[in-house]
């Protein structure tokens, strides 16, 4: 259900760099042999552990309840033993299509479930169907949890009289427009060949849980009825409280809202197998992609076999680590690939084993399917080292560490505790995959290889060109399920209304106590940002230079790009494999990225391993190699990245779009190079690299940001150690901002990217707002508008006219200028039309529609008490941090955002989003079949251009 805005980004800057020669003097590096020792594996997992009470009610309900005080919010998880392996032949899609239903309210609880969750602040609140299972989940404040309760027991025992036929009729056109949005990407049909590849027809896990076409076309309203009879019952659930709560307190709470629900049938587990490909398959489809991509997949057994762990550090070790196998050999040493990765993916009654090889450009791909062959045979013979098995361990642990953090969401500590409960009936199954994974040894992990992977596999080779496989929009009616395939029969119409009363009230809430941040320096001066978290032993900075997509040269844009990728692939002292070594030795994860405005390196690491991780950061950041022959291989993989950008309808966008918003002499406009302008990157040297580096990535505009259970003495030691005695060297550069950006007139420019069943709409409009002034209200009135699910741009797009499955607009934030964007997929049919829409929304809005005393009192009171939640994990206090610091914000603004939030008023939102849009000063990027779109934008009463998508690969550069 979850709806998917990808906002964008956008770019432009002339600068010049000094070069500066290779040999320009470095730090001394710290040899990997002086690095302190890793934290023994045993060490991270004790500190894994979620306790927990539990209960089951009269009628089926089996209720899971961790206490965590750290924050005053309650994760409720619901978890459905449902998912498309139930699904009878002609009923595909029919889980998820219920996901969505149990989204539109209930009896007692009409309308969108999203109204009553975002006016009690609820964080986190979404949910997803896989084959095994469905699940609904919210983070709320703990004085609404029973309004919370009240909702989940109201879906599970008080919904069909509110599943009417058009609730039916509109979350089925979401549905189909969730399943364009994933077919309209590069790759996006592979899996349907796969599955079936893979398992075989008419096998439960043969199909995705999107469903097809026409099933979900010949879905009536008895069928979906009958559906919901045969699986929602509280014996058939799981529900998981953590958070703010105790067993003692939970369970009259859960009596009273879900004790009278009558229980109903069990789901049956279908007959499943696991079971080697009989013979081999090898299969070949063209897509509209910019490089071959091989898929090979074998099918393994569940995770509660006993080869299931040796199977997930199989892949860790092929081509699941950053030092892997496959990394190694074919995108490494031989450089056959630019991407590859090995999963072992364990569902509950079967599992695959999947590697992925992106083919680099050029070669051909049975050369690399001949290539794999050998090093899955090698890896078969020999086995893994003990290091490697080590590696992939403390790596997954750290990873384990990050996620438990949250008590709900998508991977917190309520998902640990559902899915063993619902998969193993073990809510504490994680500790067995711990101890597993602490103990399996490599002799373990080569017998369990040689078991599954020595066997006939499915193999699916995309190549670029046509695409073969149209898509298909609807079918004919399947026929009625064959026999023994039924779903219980049912009334046409639903039941009366129930009665239950009106929905709890919410106690008061607290305002959010956001973590003290403290400001020091290190000994030569660069200031250190600094907030203590203590929920998990895990640190994690930034290191933010003033830099940014903007300190690009004008004319070697995506130099950044490969500068920041080829930093990351090797040090004066150690080479990439080594370095990659290193980090998963630690369990550290390096990461390097660049904002608009900010060139950024990152470190996740478990705390134990606090100083040997830092000395790693440290020597990536001051000395990088630059090898020339990482520098040429580098160059190659960003090449087809920006190929790849090509064919993605959101990379096309986000090239287009930014010199249209701030024409060419703005530096923003270079957003519009996205990864780089091919020829340019092509021209890069070596030199060039190291003179940015030089120029940017210096000690004078770096600021440390660091939240971290470690006290700040001992962080600021481990970066005193290393980052204390850089000093300047050479001569700095300097972002220019003397042009001023100027938006191009109203507009349409369509991109044609031929056979896209859907469209993706962009708008663009560069406002007068300053990002250091207080946007408080132009932001909240925007909730109203586009920034929220509930936003008037979503709700007409997605909920009343179901053209999309997500559309919103957002005001985005640089340094020195704030643009609003708006972002629509919508089917190819309706986009002209969905432009109609999206400017008489806004332009209703901007006049004499503003908002509503409904709209402002769900936004004030869901932006004051979704605060604690939203604030719940360190990566949200780490990025507060930086943004309060770029916009001069205090540290403590978060602290005093809930008095701001209760001062403002309806006038004032409608005042504040009136002075900075004006509905008729957009511009728009189109990305779809011209074919099929263009007749439709000749009437909207814009100028319209069409180019091809290859004319975008350098529009930010034509843009100067």
């Amino acid at each position: 259900m979850k709806t998917f805005l990808t906002f964008l980004s956008v770019t432009t800057c002339a600068l010049a760099i000094t070069a500066v020669p290779a040999t320009a003097p470095v730090a001394s590096a710290q040899q990997a042999s002086d690095a302190p020792a890793p934290a023994p594996v045993s060490e991270l997992a004790r500190a894994i552990d979620i306790p927990y009470e539990e209960f089951t009610l009269p009628n089926g309900l089996r209720v899971i309840v961790h206490e965590d005080r750290k924050a005053p919010i309650v994760a409720v998880s619901t978890w459905y033993d449902v998912g498309s392996k139930h699904e009878p032949e002609g009923r595909t899609g029919f889980a998820h299509l219920f996901e969505h239903l149990m989204f539109n309210g209930s009896e007692n609880a009409p309308g969108d479930f999203f109204e009553p969750l975002r006016e009690v602040g609820a964080t986190d609140f979404n949910g997803t169907t896989s084959f095994d299972r469905t699940n609904y989940f919210e983070t709320v404040p703990r004085p609404a949890l029973e309004r919370a309760l009240f909702l989940e027991s109201d879906r599970m025992g008080y919904l069909l009289g509110a599943v009417t036929q058009g609730v039916l009729d509109e979350q089925r056109g979401v549905v189909q427009n969730e399943k364009r949005q994933g077919d309209n990407q590069p790759y996006g049909l592979a899996w349907y060949n796969i599955l079936e590849g893979v398992f075989g027809e008419g096998h439960p896990y043969s199909h995705s849980p999107i469903g097809s076409m026409a099933d979900l076309d010949a879905a009536s309203l008895k069928d979906v009825r009958s559906w919901f009879r045969s699986h929602y019952g509280p014996n058939n659930a799981i529900l998981v409280l953590a958070g703010d709560v105790d067993a003692a307190e939970a369970r009259p709470l859960v009596e009273k809202y879900f004790g009278e629900i009558p229980s109903g049938p069990e789901s049956v587990l279908p007959e499943v197998t696991p079971r080697p490909i009989p013979a081999t398959i090898k299969e070949t489809m063209n897509d509209r992609v910019a490089t071959a991509r091989i898929y090979r997949i074998w099918q393994i057994p569940s995770l509660n076999h006993e080869d299931a762990t040796a199977l997930k550090i199989a892949g860790g070790v092929l081509g699941g680590l950053s030092s892997s196998r496959l990394d190694n050999v074919l995108v490494r040493d031989e450089q056959l690939a630019v991407r590859v990765s090995a999963d072992a993916d364990t569902m509950a009654q079967t599992g695959t084993f999947d590697v992925t090889v992106d083919v680099r450009p050029g070669v051909d791909p049975a050369t690399v399917e001949a290539r794999l062959d050998q090093i899955v045979a090698e890896f078969l013979a020999e086995g893994p080292t003990a290091d490697e098995v080590q590696r992939v361990a403390t790596s997954t642990m750290a990873r384990q560490l990050a996620g438990l953090e949250s008590v709900g969401g998508f991977g917190g500590k309520a998902v640990a505790l559902a899915q063993g409960a619902l998969y193993s009936d073990d809510p504490a199954f994680y500790k067995r995959e711990l101890a597993e994974l602490a103990s399996t040894t490599p002799a373990e992990v080569q017998a369990a290889a040689r078991e599954w992977l020595d066997q006939p596999f499915y193999q699916l080779t995309v190549v670029p060109g046509a695409r073969e496989e149209q898509y298909v929009e609807a079918g004919e009616a399947p026929a009625e399920p064959p026999a023994g395939q039924t779903v219980a029969a049912g009334p046409e119409e639903g039941p009366a209304p129930g009665t239950r009363g009106a929905m709890p009230a919410v106690g008061e809430i607290g305002d959010l106590d956001f973590p003290d941040v403290t400001r020091t320096r290190l000994g030569n001066g660069i200031e250190l940002v600094y907030a203590q978290r203590d929920a998990v032993p895990i640190t994690q900075m930034a290191l933010s230079f003033d830099a940014g997509r903007v300190a690009d040269p004008a004319d070697k844009l995506g130099l950044q790009s490969l500068m920041l990728s080829v930093m990351s692939e090797g040090t004066q002292s150690r080479n990439a494999v080594a370095l990659a070594e290193a980090k998963e030795r630690l369990g550290a994860e390096i990461g390097t990225s660049s904002t608009a405005d900010r060139t950024i390196v990152t470190l996740y690491t478990p705390s134990p391993n606090l100083a040997g991780s830092v000395d790693l950061l440290a020597d990536v950041v001051r000395n990088p190699a630059f090898a020339p022959a990482e520098v040429e291989r580098l160059r190659s993989q960003l090449l087809a990245g920006i190929s790849a950008e090509l064919t993605n309808p959101g990379a096309l966008g986000m090239r287009a779009l930014p010199p249209l918003v701030y024409g060419s002499a703005s530096p923003y406009a270079k957003l519009g190079a996205g990864s780089g302008d091919p020829q340019a990157v092509q021209a890069m040297t070596r030199d060039d690299l190291a003179a940015f580096h030089q120029a940017w990535l210096r000690p004078e505009k770096l600021k440390i940001f660091v939240v971290s259970d470690r006290p700040l003495a001992e962080v600021q030691a481990a970066l005193e150690a290393e980052f204390a005695d850089w000093s300047p060297a050479g001569a700095a550069a300097a972002k220019a901002f003397d042009g001023a950006a100027v938006q191009a007139s109203p507009r349409i420019l369509l991109i044609d990217r031929p056979d896209s069943p859907q469209s993706l709409i962009l708008g663009g409009q560069l406002t007068e707002l300053s990002s250091r002034d207080e946007l408080l209200p132009v932001l909240t009135a925007n909730d109203v508008l586009g920034s929220d699910f509930l936003s008037r741009i979503n709700m007409d797009l997605r909920e009343e006219k179901h053209w999309s499955y997500g559309a919103g607009g957002y005001v985005q934030r640089y340094e020195n200028s704030v643009p609003y964007i708006i972002q629509a997929p919508v089917q190819a049919d309706k986009t002209g039309e969905a432009i109609v829409s999206l400017r008489r929304e806004i332009a209703a809005f901007l006049s004499d529609e503003g908002i509503t005393p409904v709209e402002f009192q769900r936004t004030i009171n869901g932006n004051v008490r979704e605060l604690a939640g939203g604030f719940e994990a360190s990566d949200a206090v780490l990025s507060a941090m930086q943004q309060n610091d770029l916009f001069g914000r205090p540290d403590d603004y978060y602290e005093t955002i809930a008095q701001k939030y209760r001062g403002l008023t309806r006038e004032q939102l409608d005042a504040a989003a009136r002075a900075a849009l004006d509905p008729n000063d957009f511009v728009w990027v189109v990305v779809g079949d011209a074919s099929t779109v263009r007749p439709q934008l000749d009437s909207i009463g814009l100028p319209v251009e069409v180019v091809p998508a290859a004319s975008v690969a350098g529009a930010a550069s034509e843009a100067e």
